[in-house]
């Protein structure tokens, strides 16, 4: 089967090509390296001992992105790509409504012309807004609290609407909650642009001196510490819930979260990883950040039931694998 995968040069995109190719997926990239970096393609190549076909393309380019159609006989597509950080769809709404919603919209469109029915969306747990109640569940009402989970959410509704019209189609779609961790290679990991928006890679520049100290963004929130909860899982783990995804014999509209069921607070993260690193985070209290909620994590009964998907990497093993990539990606 020949799987396109959209932003797969990306973190969790790279996890799951190395995983494909590792279950004998024929793989094809289109990433336009807006947040990652050419270097990964040696990369997945050093571990898997296999190539992919790269075009460097930008989904929003509806001509380039149909030439890849038109020459590769594609069975199905992960899709990926997009702008991903809470804090910048906040203040630049439009560029994420723009770039978010253009380039899917384009290649549903590719997909329907070139039959080419079976997706696995890459959504996020942000669609699930300010939960009632934990752990969330599938059928929980939907609603965002900032334009990057509005996006997430709204593809999704293009992608229910397409399905209503087009049964053809057989969508899965994935509500991760919070990926960390690298591949126990060490050749791969999160390597944001510039300064990072997520916490781990930010724990992890902290600990190597790149960065001064680390913002932890609220104390007064409704839980144990008062910092905010999540539900931080492998990348490994992630990833091969796509793979799983892909092999689900189930047709139709599926939708399942990602995530370990466990939630995390913030300061229990940075405490494990000085802990198992045996280094020291400087941190701060800062005020909460716009678009953030309490806590978040997920009951992940049904992917677990219906793809057999289950976590196999620990706090510890996050932590760990995290500081792993950057120590053998950098000059400590």
């Amino acid at each position: 089967m020949k799987v396109l995968v959209t932003g797969g040069c990306g973190y969790i995109g790279s996890h799951t090509v190395v995983d494909l190719l590792n279950d004998g997926y024929e793989v094809i990239i289109v990433d336009n390296l807006s947040n990652s970096k050419i270097e990964v393609l040696d990369k997945i190549k050093k571990i898997t001992g296999k190539s992919v076909t790269f075009y460097q393309y930008d989904l929003c380019d509806k001509e380039k992105l149909e030439s890849v159609f038109a020459k590769e006989k594609i069975d199905a597509v992960i899709h990926f790509a997009g702008l991903k950080a809470v804090g910048e769809s906040v203040q630049k709404p439009l560029m994420y409504y723009e770039n978010n919603l253009f380039s899917t919209i384009n290649l549903l469109e590719m997909m329907q012309k070139y039959k080419v029915y079976k997706i696995v969306f890459s959504s996020s747990a942000t669609v699930y807004g300010s939960p009632k109640s934990l752990p969330i569940k599938e059928d929980f009402p939907l609603s965002t609290t900032n334009p990057y989970g509005t996006t997430k959410l709204m593809i999704e509704n293009i992608l229910t609407d397409l399905y209503k019209a087009d049964n053809s189609f057989d969508i899965t779609i994935l509500r991760y909650f919070n990926p960390i961790g690298a591949h126990k290679s060490g050749l791969l990991g999160e390597d944001p642009n510039g300064i990072p928006n997520n916490l781990m890679p930010y724990i992890v520049k902290v600990a190597t001196g790149d960065l001064p100290i680390l913002s932890i963004f609220g104390d007064d929130y409704d839980t144990e510490d008062g910092t905010g909860v999540r539900d931080y899982i492998h990348v490994c783990d992630l990833s091969y819930g796509h793979v799983l995804a892909l092999k689900n014999p189930q047709n139709g509209l599926k939708i399942y979260n990602l995530g370990t069921g466990k939630g995390t607070s913030v300061l229990e993260l940075v405490t494990m990883f000085e802990k198992v690193n045996n280094v020291k985070v400087n941190r701060q209290i800062a005020k909460r950040r716009e678009g953030d909620i309490a806590s978040c994590y997920a009951s992940n009964e049904k992917a677990h039931k219906e793809l057999g998907f289950t976590c196999k990497y620990t706090l510890e093993d996050m932590c760990k694998d995290s500081y792993n990539y950057v120590k053998k990606n950098t000059n400590l």
